[in-house]
């Protein structure tokens, strides 16, 4: 799942031993599974029902007793690198979040950094005990880079949302630029797009930037996989700057020798 899914986040993980990396791929394949629930066009009681389902087997997982397959790959994981349970429900959250649309109409800005934080910065949180880090800084890591990342993929992923339906830009920002209409396609037409687009982008700018900050006084051997990921994401983001917001069908992407020359320079050395 982990390998056909082609996401930029595994950048940073195909560093790391075995052992920590099957770990963080069952730690995404979880992830795909529950966004694919929030993703499905299903009734809303549907979908609360199968990720209510998650949450029971999340439940039997930290019971020793779990019966997916994906759960079966965390076992051992959850033992070996201490992962925290809420972490893991706080992902169902989120994606709770996405299948009754209460994130995704134009969220406040309030809102939409909790749905961040539930559904990014939880990775994260995982994420950092697997690296071989779980200390103050490394959870500023976690705070601040599942951010940048998440803002990074609205910014990126504007046009395939609003055909969803999706509108993921904060209010606030419409609203400070002018835009009273909350239809994604309307939004996406809008000349002060740019504007919205651009104020976003400088508060993932700054989440980065935090990132970094927090990098640099945490394990510097045990954050090379989320180094890694800083640096590949942080590429989207000056990408989607120099095409601007009129291209949304212009797809920007990290080509696989930049991701390897990132991966050398910042996760081997």
């Amino acid at each position: 799942m982990a390998e056909r899914s082609g996401s930029s986040f595994l950048a940073g993980i195909r560093i790391l031993p075995r052992s920590r990396r099957e770990a963080m791929y069952a730690i995404y394949a979880y992830c795909r599974e529950i966004d694919d629930i929030a993703d499905d066009p299903l009734p809303l009681d549907e979908k609360n029902r199968l990720l209510a389902e998650w949450r029971e087997e999340i439940e039997r997982l930290y019971a020793g007793a779990p019966s997916r397959p994906t759960t079966h790959a965390l076992l051992g994981a959850i033992g070996e690198f201490d992962l925290r349970q809420e972490d893991f429900l706080t992902l169902i959250d989120g994606m709770e979040m996405d299948a009754d649309e209460s994130a995704t109409h134009g969220p406040t800005m309030e809102m939409l950094d909790l749905y961040c934080d539930r559904v990014a910065s939880a990775v994260g949180r995982l994420s950092i005990r697997v690296f071989g880090d779980s200390g103050e800084a490394a959870h500023e890591v976690a705070w601040a880079l599942g951010r940048a990342l998440q803002l990074t993929n609205i910014l990126r992923d504007l046009r395939e949302d609003a055909d969803r339906g999706r509108l993921y830009l904060p209010s606030d920002l419409l609203a400070k630029h002018s835009i009273v209409t909350r239809d994604p396609d309307s939004v996406l037409a809008d000349p002060a797009l740019t504007d919205v687009c651009n104020d976003l982008a400088e508060v993932a700018r700054q989440r980065f930037e935090d990132s970094a900050s927090a990098i640099a006084r945490c394990d510097r051997r045990a954050m090379r996989p989320a180094t890694v990921m800083m640096h590949v994401y942080g590429r989207v983001l000056d990408g989607l700057l120099r095409r601007g917001w009129q291209r949304l069908e212009e797809r920007v992407s990290v080509p696989t020798a930049t991701k390897i020359w990132i991966a050398l320079r910042h996760g081997l050395v």
